[in-house]
């Protein structure tokens, strides 16, 4: 008889098949219990296959990752069916194995049960969230936005440009009268307009003119691109 468990969350395949041990054990209290690895001598395994206990008909033989051994897994497959025939119960716990093999298994196991890990999805990053605390003058909120952007993969070239295109577009909504003299989409437009109040002319002029500075200064390695853009970030 076999027990497969397998996967690539180790851990819970690992937890699942060491409490079927435990309720074996419980059940065969006078069971021989064998635990066998890849560093075991492939050759115990026809005594596995076909030994009994004095006191009982039933080893329980506890198996960890043997398929690290190629060996092991070659002898281990071909001998499948003898095993499953066996009067002994064995708990197989392995970590990747190929779809081949599974299926090999899958036809000879009492049971199979597969434990992937699920990876963890990290929410894509909405760059133009940046664009919004800027607008609103909102040092704090920009800061920590900032920081989620670089941790999201963002350059910190790729958030100056962002944010510099925010800063001209809002000197635009001072200085023109409508979206089309302005070039810029009507929605653009309108954010840019509400935005322009948080902001002096030469507060504006003064920004372009850092933005601008902090661009080459970085390219002649005056300072570092992202440690300047958030000391600049700071200062808004």
């Amino acid at each position: 008889m076999i027990y497969f468990f397998y996967g690539s969350d180790r851990d819970k395949a690992r937890e699942k098949a060491g409490a079927l041990l435990d309720t074996l054990v419980k059940k065969h209290p006078e069971a021989e219990v064998f635990r066998i690895s890849a560093e075991s001598d492939v050759h115990t395994l026809d005594e596995l296959i076909g030994g009994q206990g004095l006191f009982s008909k039933t080893h329980i033989v506890y198996c960890a990752n043997l398929f690290e051994n190629e060996e092991w897994k070659e002898v281990f497959v071909e001998r499948l069916g003898d095993i499953a025939d066996s009067p002994n119960i064995f708990v197989l716990l392995e970590a990747a194995v190929d779809k081949k093999t599974v299926l090999a298994l899958a036809e000879k196991a009492e049971k199979v049960l597969m434990f992937e890990r699920k990876e963890k999805k990290v929410p894509e990053f909405n760059i133009f969230s940046l664009t919004d605390a800027f607008g609103a003058r909102d040092k704090k909120k920009l800061w920590v936005l900032y920081q989620q952007a670089r941790m999201s993969g963002a350059e910190p070239e790729e958030v100056h440009g962002i944010l510099f295109w925010q800063l001209k577009s809002i000197f635009l909504a001072t200085v023109c009268k409508t979206a089309d003299e302005a070039g810029v989409k009507p929605f653009v437009w309108s954010k840019a307009k509400s935005f322009a109040k948080n902001y002096s002319a030469e507060e504006l002029k003064n920004l372009s003119s850092k933005f601008i500075s902090l661009y080459h200064d970085s390219r002649r390695g005056i300072h570092e691109f992202d440690i300047a853009l958030e000391r600049l970030i700071l200062t808004i």
